[in-house]
């Protein structure tokens, strides 16, 4: 694989994807309000779920460090992480991000970002995880397929 392809190519970068729909749906929300709870209950809720979501991320980040490969998917992998976090799930710095985003969303207690996570999740789907997926198949083969089948994508 040459320097300059050895990436997944992913649709975008998906702290863009998050934080782009979420911006969108707190435009929706300054122009049509519609709240999802109480506002002391949303907000606990969305302390607890951005605090779960901050924790995971930290602890699959410093996972991937301490392997020696890299974080941003537009750059090469050079270790197939399986440790940490990423025993329970393929995907845990995604599902971070789900649950800051949620956090979030509940924390303003804005139902239109979770209107637009449904659409979100469908192009994390297909124009980032599927094309990671297939990279690091290619990239670590038989590693890669053995763990793929040990470990849920998500949970």
């Amino acid at each position: 694989m040459s320097r300059q392809s050895d990436h997944p190519r992913v649709a975008l970068p998906p702290p863009l994807l998050f934080v782009g729909s979420f911006t969108i749906g707190l435009l929706v929300q300054w122009l049509h309000p519609i709240s999802l709870l109480r506002f002391p209950l949303a907000l606990c809720l969305g302390i607890a779920l951005f605090t779960a979501g901050a924790w995971l991320g930290i602890w699959g980040e410093r996972t991937m460090k301490k392997a020696g490969t890299n974080v941003n998917p537009l750059r090469p992998a050079t270790a197939l992480v399986t440790s940490g976090p990423f025993r329970f799930s393929r995907n845990p710095l995604y599902l971070a991000m789900v649950l800051l985003y949620l956090g979030l969303a509940l924390a303003v207690n804005s139902l239109w970002p979770l209107v637009l996570l449904i659409p979100l999740l469908v192009v994390l789907h297909y124009g980032v995880i599927l094309r990671e997926e297939r990279y690091l198949e290619s990239k670590f083969g038989d590693a890669y397929r053995d763990y793929r089948a040990a470990v849920r994508r998500w949970l």
